[in-house]
């Protein structure tokens, strides 16, 4: 079952055309490697998705009750923010007008912490959290309302080796568990050894399939 088809999708900003005749499909359960290099159009791709600009032509297509959660690769957070991270991850609850969470709506917040590896330092303000850290806090709060699609936006690229894997590690667990994945890189050996399929953006076109006929990048 889809979670988000694109149809013959085509973005330009003026004269320029950055997306030209995109279509896939990304189904249940998929972890989707969108790869390719810089300037191939991945932001622009994210960013339409998300309903952040408008496009040309052609449709997207996510289903009303299909959220999506999304986790960028920078947020401007340095050492003064002030927040701790459960109550930036709390930030999601989306309840506007109470100030306060309900015993249940804390519950969710302290699960989510759990799951993603964070209970020990959940009170330690974001702003001194490490990249590994922070990122996971960001993993948290998307995933805090139940998104059918996770979209990861050049999420590792900030982080070192071991931790890029720690992190789509975690992701995984949750995507083996109903979740929907759409992840935003240009790492060939990251997206073979997480992806089940995958969407190569390139200057002169685009290419889909299963993650096993990703082409080898050009030298």
């Amino acid at each position: 079952m889809a979670v988000v088809s694109v149809e013959d999708l085509n973005v330009a900003y003026g004269n320029h055309q950055v997306i030209s005749g995109l279509s896939f499909t990304v189904n249940e359960g998929d972890f989707m490697v969108v790869i390719g290099e810089n300037g191939v159009g991945k932001t622009t791709l994210v960013r339409a998705l998300l309903g952040l600009i408008k496009p040309h032509s052609g449709e997207i297509d996510v289903p009303a009750s299909n959220l999506i959660g999304y986790v960028p690769q920078f947020r401007n957070i340095d050492e003064e923010y002030p927040l701790s991270i459960r109550d930036f991850v709390s930030l999601n609850v989306k309840k506007p007008g109470f100030p306060w969470l309900s015993k249940k709506e804390r519950a969710k917040v302290d699960r989510m912490i759990r799951m993603t590896d964070l209970t020990a330092i959940a009170d330690r303000p974001l702003g001194l959290a490490s990249g590994g850290e922070k990122q996971r806090a960001y993993l948290a709060q998307a995933l805090l309302r139940s998104p059918k699609l996770l979209i990861l936006d050049e999420s590792t690229a900030s982080l070192d080796n071991e931790m890029k894997y720690e992190l789509l590690d975690l992701v995984t667990r949750f995507q083996q568990e109903n979740l929907s994945v759409m992840f935003i890189t240009h790492d060939w050996d990251l997206a073979r050894h997480f992806g089940t399929r995958y969407l190569q953006m390139m200057p002169n076109g685009y290419s889909e399939g299963p993650i096993n006929e990703l082409p080898a990048p050009e030298e």
